[in-house]
């Protein structure tokens, strides 16, 4: 309205790259956002709707290793920036209506490790400067490297020192940064560790990220299945043991 406050848009953006089916998981997520977003408008980038050609070559390199989870850490913050909105991860289940952030600027949320993860889930007002600055950090950078391996570091390990240049303290906290950027603790939208399959739910909690992995690799897979059996620490020493007698 004019003269109004501004306010994020009804707006949900995701990606799905590669134009493969989508599995029992992401429907089940994407159907979560129609039931409590009914009137949300819902926005699915893909080869057929975003210009690949004006990307990054980080996003292109990733796009031909057919590493889709590392084109949309780029495509999230794009789209947002350009468009305003929500964007979800399509292995984010929404609990409840989260049409409460609507009235921040700018809204994120932290991990299990107080890491800021964008993939839980943000929302911006159209042209929120701090996702300028995200996008920055993949438009400098290859996602092919000299050795020829792929950098697949983490976003939020990547994406966290620029809330920390915004102010943020890695400590878990509720904080509202340089900006107005709102970031929530984990209880709001990372109730769930990664190696864990118990859901810490509060009456806070907004949304769970099932931590689908489409990104990881087959060992990192079963890394991460074997870990939450029998403990990531004990897979790890079981697994240093194999090496050492190859």
């Amino acid at each position: 309205m004019p003269g109004g406050k501004s306010m994020i848009p009804k707006k949900i953006h995701y990606c799905w790259f590669g134009r493969s089916e989508k599995p029992k998981l992401v429907r089940k997520c994407i159907a979560s956002w129609k039931k409590y977003c009914p009137d949300y408008e819902i926005v699915e980038w893909n080869e057929d709707n975003y210009d690949i050609s004006s990307a990054p070559l980080f996003v292109k390199q990733a796009l031909e290793e057919k590493k889709y989870a590392f084109v949309t850490d780029y495509i999230r913050y794009q789209t947002v920036y350009e468009h305003g909105g929500f964007y979800f991860d399509t292995d984010v289940e929404l609990l409840k209506d989260p049409d409460f952030v609507r009235s921040e600027k700018a809204f994120f949320g932290a991990q299990f490790d107080h890491l800021i993860a964008s993939g839980l889930g943000f929302g911006a007002e159209k042209g929120t400067p701090i996702l300028r600055d995200l996008m920055k950090t993949y438009e400098e950078i290859p996602f092919i490297l000299p050795d020829g391996k792929t950098d697949t570091q983490a976003c939020p390990k990547r994406d966290t020192p620029v809330f920390i240049s915004h102010g943020y303290r890695n400590d878990g906290q509720e904080q509202i940064i340089e900006g107005g950027v709102h970031i929530y603790p984990e209880e709001f939208f990372c109730p769930k560790g990664f190696y864990d399959t118990k859901v810490r739910k509060t009456e806070n909690t907004v949304a769970i990220h099932w931590f689908h992995s489409s990104w990881a690799s087959k060992r990192f897979r079963w890394r991460t299945r074997l870990g939450k059996v029998f403990g990531i620490e004990r897979v790890d020493r079981v697994w240093k043991k194999i090496k050492r007698k190859r």
